[in-house]
Parts: structure tokens; C-alpha cells; sequence
């Protein structure tokens, strides 16, 4: 659904790139959404013009601005410079607490009316969101309030960042069974590879993908792997005994690893629908791949004293599809379990319970459109505190 903007057409969104892809990849989607959808003007300063171009490849990273999608880019080089009240967008977001630059915020209190101050925070499941999503944190000197905005899994938050179209373009694109073949042919696949047991890998180095790969070889049913050029690069090293290349495939037994290069989002939530089972990691492809209706394991971003853990248990017990091998093997490959995990035993016991996790996870996804999409949520909400701002303005 639109939101109606009057108050409230501008919006700046400052990206600090930590986790390669995975922050701006959010940033990006939710830019693009807000235009497209919304007419939104939007502009987005981001720190790593470098990363943020593997998965938008029209962007150049020497640019200081440029517009992509109509989004103007703007290239955060540092906390420096000076800003007007009139450079100031009517609504301001950072995104996971980044600090934005310490003139701009002077900037912000020295609007006739003071824009709308979101912290954009990151997605969990924890129960304690729901009594943070929303609430106001003054500034300690200036005459400015900023809010947190938590995307989440109910009614009690945000919900997740979604496209309108999401659904249609996924429907339209997997019942075109020439695009999906055209789709896999750009990498070489055979026809022979298409059919065999398609997985899509993204994870961090500390997953145990070495161990994986080896009980995949030994599999009865042959299996196609796509990764994206390095990641994991180490670990399939180690098992294939030579260097992995971007464009190559490489056959070991039952198994094929295909090395793709980084590609743009559109053509990532393809793959994700198009295979039948998903390694993602962080937290804008564990989203993508709620999206897709398919059974997924998620590699959580490692935070300091295993937060990360509380994060991925949290989600577990509310995920629908989530039944005993698929958590089993979800705590396995984030090292929940501190015992040695056999694979060899794992893999098979879980795709006994795929059918199950398939269905769990088209009633997942219906759960999930109730709560409403993130961008129109935090447009609603920001349109009524656009509307107190301007009240206060006039007294």
C-alpha cells in the first residue's frame, strides 16, 4: 500500500558498511522500495561505495553522488563537513545506530520544524524488541527526539522489508520454466546439473562447510552447489584441493560446486526460488529467503559473548518450519552444538523432513504478510510524527 507524504516527500538514509553485504543490501532495498513504491525522495550516504557496487554493478564507486534507480548515492567519506537546515531531508535515518555526521544533526535542530529521526535497527526475534520498537531517545543537548524502528516477526514491530510485486515476480518467474533454464544456463549448467538437487550457499568463514561438502559428495542424489565468488573461499579450498575460481565448476562425486560471480539483488532472489534449498547468512538474505517459501538455513553474523546464539534460538522457536533435524542442523552449522556434527548423518535426516519444512513455510510467509510490510509501516509512523513536528513548529 502507498503512504500519502505530504508532510514528509525527503528522506536521507546513512548506511555504515560492518558486514560486507548484508548492511547495505537492506539499505538498498529499502531506498529502492521507498521510490519506487512510495515516491519517496531518497538519498542514500553510504561508507564502501566498493562493496555496495557487487551487488548494484551500474554504480561507480569514484563517484562522490550519483542517482541508480532514482536514488541519489552519496559517498559518506567522512564525519566531516557543514550542513544547512536546508540540506536536511524531512525524514532522517540511520541505520543500526551508525553515528551520523555531528553537523548534520546541528543541522536537523536548526529546521523551522525538526525532521523525523529514525534509527533503523537490526531484525530479531527476541521477545524484548516489542517494548523498544518505537521509543523515543531525546538528544541530551539539542531539541531533537530520535525513534527505533525495529523490523520484526509480529504485529509488535515493523515487520520485514517485502515489495509489493515480491510474490507475482516470484510466481511469474518460477511457472517460466525457460527463464529458469536460461537463468542456470548463463553459468554453464547442464541440463544434468538443473535437475539435480539445487542449493544456493552464502555464509560466513566459520561455518562448517568443509564437513558439509564432503557428506554431499557421498549423497545418493546428485547435488548442485552456487556460491558466490568468495565466500567461504577458504573452506572450498581445503576440500577441493586447488584454488576456486569465479566462472568455474568443479565435480567431486555426487557433487557440483558452481562459483558464480556476486550478482544484483533481483537476480539473488531468483536463485533463491529457484533452488530447493538455501544457505544464507546475515540478515537481508535471511529475509529474502523467508521470501521464497523454501527450506533455508540461516549462518547468523558472530557477535561478541555468542549473542548471536539468544538471536538464532529466539528465531527457532518461532520459525514454523523450523521442526527437530532442520534446528538440529541450524544449531550445528552456527556451533550451538558444541559436539562434532556428522553431516554424513545430518543431510539425510534433514531432507526426510523437507516436505514438511516446504509446507511450514508457505504458512510462514502468510503469517509474515499480515504484520504489513517495513517500509509502509515506518512511512505510517512517520507521517504522524511529521505531523506533531509541524504542529510544534507553529506555537
Amino acid at each position: 500500500m502507498s503512504i500519502t507524504l505530504s508532510c514528509a516527500p525527503t528522506l536521507a538514509l546513512f548506511c555504515r558498511v560492518v558486514d560486507n553485504y548484508g548492511d547495505i543490501g537492506i539499505c538498498w532495498r529499502f531506498a529502492r522500495q521507498l521510490q519506487r513504491e512510495h515516491g519517496v525522495a531518497v538519498s542514500l550516504w553510504v561508507d564502501d561505495l566498493l562493496s555496495f557496487a557487487r551487488i548494484c554493478p551500474p554504480l561507480d564507486p569514484n563517484l562522490a553522488e550519483q542517482e541508480i534507480a532514482g536514488v541519489r548515492i552519496v559517498a559518506w567519506r567522512d564525519q566531516a563537513g557543514t550542513y544547512t537546515a536546508a540540506e536536511v531531508a524531512d525524514i532522517v535515518v540511520e541505520f543500526f545506530a551508525c553515528d551520523i555526521p555531528p553537523d548534520y544533526i546541528r543541522a536537523m535542530a536548526a529546521c523551522a520544524v525538526r525532521p523525523v529521526w529514525i534509527n533503523f535497527e537490526g531484525l530479531t526475534a527476541e521477545s524484548w524488541v516489542e517494548g523498544c520498537h518505537t521509543l523515543p531517545s531525546p538528544h541530551p543537548r539539542l531539541p531533537l527526539t530520535k525513534h527505533f524502528f525495529f523490523p520484526g516477526f509480529n504485529a509488535a514491530t515493523g515487520g520485514l522489508l517485502r515489495e509489493a510485486d515480491l510474490a507475482a515476480r516470484r510466481q511469474a518467474f518460477l511457472a517460466d520454466t525457460a527463464a529458469v533454464a536460461v537463468f542456470f544456463g548463463q553459468w554453464g549448467l547442464t541440463p544434468a546439473e538443473r535437475a539435480a538437487f539445487k542449493v544456493s550457499l552464502f555464509a560466513y568463514q566459520e561455518a562448517p562447510v568443509a564437513a558439509l561438502l564432503t557428506a554431499w559428495q557421498q549423497q545418493a542424489r546428485p547435488i548442485t552447489c552456487i556460491v558466490p565468488a568468495g565466500v567461504a573461499e577458504a573452506a572450498l579450498t581445503a576440500f577441493l584441493g586447488e584454488p576456486v575460481r569465479s566462472g568455474q565448476r568443479y565435480t567431486r562425486a555426487a557433487l557440483t560446486l558452481c562459483i558464480v560471480p556476486f550478482m544484483p539483488q533481483d537476480d539473488y532472489d531468483r536463485l533463491l526460488w529457484a533452488c530447493d534449498f538455501n544457505f544464507v547468512r546475515g540478515e537481508d538474505s535471511f529475509v529474502r529467503a523467508q521470501w521464497a517459501r523454501k527450506a533455508f538455513i540461516w549462518h547468523i553474523y558472530p557477535q561478541d559473548e555468542a549473542l548471536h546464539h539468544r538471536k538464532l534460538q529466539a528465531f527457532l522457536q518461532i520459525h514454523d518450519a523450523a521442526g527437530s533435524q532442520l534446528r538440529a542442523a541450524s544449531l550445528a552449522w552456527n556451533a550451538v552444538t558444541t559436539s562434532a556434527t556428522d553431516w554424513a548423518t545430518v543431510w539425510p535426516a534433514l531432507m526426510q523432513e523437507l516436505p514438511e519444512i516446504e509446507a511450514c513455510a508457505r504458512v510462514w510467509e502468510q503469517k509474515m504478510l499480515e504484520n504489513g510490510d517495513f517500509s509502509s509501516n515506518l512511512l505510517r509512523f512517520t507521517t504522524g510524527l511529521a505531523a506533531v513536528n509541524a504542529a510544534a513548529a507553529q506555537i
